[in-house]
């Protein structure tokens, strides 16, 4: 008879259905985020084609957004709210040899900085007052390149941040912190 350590998947880190077991040294750096971040600037789309409009405070409803803004009211609809770091707003405006960008160009809702968005996938993390799902990747469109002229699109690429289900409702406001439950 043979015994085997192995995961349903043929990994000794996965456990049956697939995903990383708890004690898995993956798993575990996975989960380990000490970084606080800040938010840095908030915006609306208050509708296709127009200005985003920065804000000081908003309201984050329960499974719907960003109050005011164009996409609020999409039940269940992944992209309730999409969040980029401060950081790739620099690392975009190198790829295209230009001055720092206004984040209302880019037309994600929430600029953050000093935490690395990506550490976030698959979590449920705090901003202010709300608690928020990471939902997936927001990938540029190609309206960046009329928004940031030509290459806009591809310096985008990679630097676009993410997307969030709003899991508890709350208020966001500038420099508020941004964590991982466990922080």
């Amino acid at each position: 008879m043979q015994i085997s350590f192995l995961g349903k998947r043929g990994s000794p880190f996965l456990n049956g259905e697939g995903r990383l077991a708890e004690s898995s040294p993956l798993k575990v750096l996975l989960d380990t985020l000490p970084q606080i971040g800040r938010v840095e600037w908030i915006g609306i789309r208050p509708s296709r084609d127009e200005p985003m409009i920065p804000l000081e405070t908003v309201q984050l409803t329960l499974n719907k957004g960003l109050e005011g803004d164009r996409f609020r009211g999409s039940t269940g609809n992944p992209r309730q709210v999409t969040l980029i770091q401060q950081e790739h707003l620099d690392v975009i405006a190198a790829c295209l040899d230009r001055e720092p960008i206004p984040p209302s160009l880019l037309r994600r809702n929430i600029v953050v900085s000093g935490i690395n968005l990506l550490a976030l996938k698959d979590k449920i993390f705090r901003i202010g007052d709300a608690t928020l799902e990471f939902s997936g990747l927001c990938h540029p469109c190609s309206r960046m390149e009329r928004q940031l002229g030509a290459g806009g699109y591809n310096a985008m690429r990679g630097h676009g941040g993410i997307t969030a289900r709003v899991c508890e409702a709350g208020l966001v406001r500038l420099n508020d912190s941004v964590s991982f439950p466990d922080s």
